[in-house]
């Protein structure tokens, strides 16, 4: 059997007894069956169902039905087995750990029959002292208990108050009491998603030995002072000091960049011992900020930092250092009820454009790097800037803080309790303890993680009654929520980081929300904090039915994958609508409401195959939804709406600098593919960061200049531009419905295919107007650079960006294509 044995931490000239040594048992293990019917291998990281299906002894879990035919599976007991061999002499080291960066998530840990720990919690880290029991040969046991009987275990023994909901709506198929349980509160079932609650060693897990002393944890802390306008970096190093004399030694901090190369001397008494450490930035220096995508570079600053102690015993650590002050902005607006809700990244009043990112898969041994890569350039690819984690998911991997501190993606971060009440015993409230403050001390230096957000929809859930509460339990219920998301939550992450702000829940009034108690009477009161719409009957074309709220944390529509495109347009359009509603809200009052500054549809992602509100299949593959979010969050848009049978057009820009520019606005019939008439604007000036009005006229008299255009027979384009370049997409307005469009007729769409280095070029024909134009190339994986369009010319040239290596004639036989007329 191998082993990987790392030597983490070594130093030059000294004997074995001064190293630490660590040794991975990552890799083969055996799983078995509670009643030892079924014994086989598995992989960790991994989990129990992947293991069944690596060994054929069960189907793809996604296959139909089998979410509800595998539920045996998470309602079995499973126990990790693992024989191994230290490949070190053991008589030279003084303490020997046993540490999980992740366990999913009830179990009873034995090393050689003998318990060394037990676990309650996947979000979290676990190390056990093995020094008195570890061999040299052993045989580790990890006993899992079925999540899903264990929360209702926990439910039962929770007898003074039932804390609901008890159960998903039967229509999902999924597993009761996942408040319970510190674990994926989707592993249970959602609406978007399965129930497979899972069983497994989810992380890396490895040994430890060492003499003297071990750095545990290390974390740091960019911190601007606003008063002298300084930089600080605040380092905190935690140490398992078994010396039982003080260590002595020096730490030297460098970042050659910023010239900084600064020596400390450190004591280490016995005992777990932290260093706090803290670093002046001369202010001659010139420190480039990290900025969101679309907004500037996301520079960053490599810094080591080495600890060199008595006996030669050294230890090194480095990492990247990024510098970014963010605001939560919360103040009176004039002419408006309430106070305004925005983010401001180094000073500067951003708009956040994006998504809510959910788990990538139920099984997160299939989450690859190449995967979450995907993924995220999507979203940067799209022209968002913003993602937030949504509460009932994962704290996500390390890979996925570092990709969005590299692209650019600021993240909103939830704690992970979603659409529930929760317990507040002594043990459910120590879990959650420990959980947030390892999950502060891992998160806290990526520059992407701009807020901190207590829960989802549960200040909502409570205060609009959800579970039908009564009047005289609601006391109970208050308290519970008060202590859980402030008096703990909020308490520790401020206690551990006091650079981002913390919001309590999403949605949530806010301010209004903390002077109330922590809880609004209306929590989705547009003129306070953020808020969460969804409609499902109302006219989604109808920009009237959207709140014009200060925050749009979350809104969407459901579609299907790529096997249906009228869905696929209705979702599209509909999200683009209530977009750009939001997008043109930014600078305006209407009626005591208005300055929105954020809009993050539901949702990015999705975690198996299936209809949803997502915008990226699963695995990646673009749905219409996602080329028009690549237009609507385009940093320079116009934004077309009526009202009043007024046809009017907003400038909305993201930039920081104003620019002159023209509108151009063009109509045209569906029957003809060229423009029945045009006219330009005389060149203005789009201010920086604002939504100005930039055109409007009567859509009669819009149309009067127009040769035999009725609204069912002619459409709208329109685009801003100087005389040499366009600045932002072509984007369209329907005057009617396409149903009762006029003259549309079906066309017939060609595509010539070259090939340009790595990318693909699309030469379109059409024979008629085409709305809706949708390009497919199968299961060949990539994007183009648009998709879903309005096609007005006869020809058009579209790239198609490969994923993997591919050719021209496979791309020929796999092409497809689809318009409007062709599905009606």
């Amino acid at each position: 059997m191998l082993l990987r044995l790392l030597l983490l931490l070594a130093l030059c000239g000294a004997g074995s007894a001064a190293m630490v040594v660590s040794v991975s048992l990552r890799g083969s293990w055996r799983i078995r069956s509670g009643n030892g019917s079924l014994e086989l291998p598995a992989e960790v990281p991994g989990c129990v169902h992947s293991a069944l299906f690596h060994q054929r002894l069960i189907q793809d879990p996604y296959y139909r039905f089998n979410n509800l035919n595998y539920r045996w599976i998470a309602l079995d007991n499973w126990t990790y087995i693992k024989k191994f061999k230290i490949p070190f002499d053991l008589s030279k080291w003084r303490k020997v750990k046993l540490v999980f960066e992740g366990v999913d998530t009830v179990t009873v840990v034995l090393l050689n029959n003998i318990p060394v720990g037990e676990t309650d919690n996947m979000f979290r880290s676990y190390s056990f002292d093995i020094t008195h029991v570890v061999q040299a040969v052993n045989i580790l046991e990890v006993h899992f208990q079925s999540p899903v009987i264990y929360a209702d275990q926990r439910s039962k023994v929770h007898t003074h108050y039932s804390v609901p909901p008890n159960c998903p709506p039967r229509v999902q198929d999924g597993e009761c009491h996942v408040n319970f349980i510190r674990k994926a509160q989707c592993s249970f079932s959602w609406d978007w998603g399965p129930s497979f609650p899972t069983q497994g060693i989810w992380k890396d897990v490895r040994i430890e030995a060492y003499n003297i002393c071990h750095l545990n944890y290390f974390t740091f802390t960019p911190i601007y002072d606003n008063n002298i306008q300084e930089w600080n970096l605040e380092i905190e190093s935690c140490f398992d000091v078994i010396s039982s004399k003080p260590v002595l030694g020096q730490v030297i901090i460098a970042i050659p960049e910023l010239k900084i190369q600064q020596t400390n001397s450190v004591e280490l008494q016995h005992g777990e011992r932290i260093v706090k450490l803290f670093v002046k930035i001369d202010k001659s220096v010139t420190i480039e900020t990290w900025w969101p995508h679309g907004h500037g570079n996301q520079t960053g600053y490599n810094m080591t930092v080495l600890f060199k102690l008595d006996g030669g015993l050294s230890f090194e650590k480095s990492a990247k250092v990024y510098f970014r002050t963010v605001e939560l902005i919360e103040e009176p607006i004039k002419g408006s009820r309430g106070l305004s809700f925005y983010f401001k990244i180094n000073g500067l009043p951003i708009f956040l454009k994006g998504s809510n990112w959910i788990p990538p898969d139920s099984f997160q041994d299939r989450v690859t790097s190449a995967l979450l890569r995907l993924l995220l350039q999507s979203v940067v690819d799209a022209n968002m800037n913003a993602l937030r984690v949504w509460g009932g998911g994962i704290y996500e991997q390390d890979e996925f803080y570092e990709l969005c501190d590299e692209l650019g993606i600021m993240v909103w971060q939830d704690f992970m309790f979603a659409c529930a009440l929760y317990p507040t015993d002594q043990d459910f409230m120590d879990s959650v303890r420990a959980e947030v403050s390892y999950q502060v001390r891992r998160l806290k230096s990526h520059p992407s993680v701009i807020t901190w957000s207590g829960n989802n929809e549960n200040e909502a859930a409570l205060m609009l009654n959800w579970y039908d509460i009564q009047p005289g339990n609601l006391s109970t219920y208050i308290d519970d929520y008060v202590t859980l998301y402030v008096k703990n939550i909020r308490r520790i992450v401020f206690e551990g980081d006091q650079t981002r702000p913390f919001i309590t829940s999403s949605p949530t009034n806010g301010a209004k929300s903390t002077a109330e108690g922590w809880l609004s009477e209306n929590p989705y009161d547009p003129n306070y904090g953020d808020v969460h719409f969804y409609d499902y009957v109302g006219d989604c074309w109808n920009w009237k039915i959207f709140p014009k709220a200060r925050f749009v944390s979350e809104y969407g529509y459901q579609s299907w994958p790529s096997f249906s495109t009228l869905e696929k347009v209705m979702q599209a359009q509909c999200v683009k609508t209530e977009t750009e509603f939001y997008r043109r809200s930014r600078s305006e009052i209407v009626h005591g409401e208005g300055h929105t500054m954020g809009a993050l549809y539901w949702q990015l992602n999705d975690i198996w195959q299936a209809p949803s509100w997502s915008s990226l299949e699963y695995g990646g593959k673009w749905k219409m939804l996602h080329y028009f979010a690549r237009h609507f969050f385009a940093p320079l848009l116009p934004v077309g709406f009526e009202n009043e049978d007024v046809f009017f057009i907003y400038g909305v820009s993201d930039l920081h600098s104003d620019h002159k520019m023209m509108l151009t606005v063009r109509v045209h019939t569906w029957s003809s593919l060229e423009p029945v008439c045009s006219e330009t604007t005389k060149p203005f000036v789009m201010k920086a960061g604002e939504a100005a009005l930039l055109y409007d006229k009567p859509v009669a008299e819009l149309l009067r200049g127009c040769t035999n255009c009725t609204r069912q027979s002619c459409v709208v384009s329109f685009y801003l531009s100087t005389a040499r370049e366009l600045l932002s997409p072509t984007n369209y307005h329907f005057l009617s419905s396409p149903k009762e469009a006029k003259g549309l007729h079906k066309a017939n769409i060609t595509a010539t295919i070259s090939q340009q280095g790595d990318t693909f070029v699309f030469h379109l024909k059409t024979s008629a107007v085409a709305p809706f134009v949708w390009l497919d190339v199968g299961s060949i994986p990539g994007r183009f650079s648009d998709n879903g369009f309005l096609m007005t010319e006869e020809t058009r040239t579209v790239f198609f960006y490969p994923w993997k290596p591919t050719n021209e004639s496979e791309l020929e036989r796999s092409f497809h294509v689809t318009s409007l007329a062709d599905i009606y």
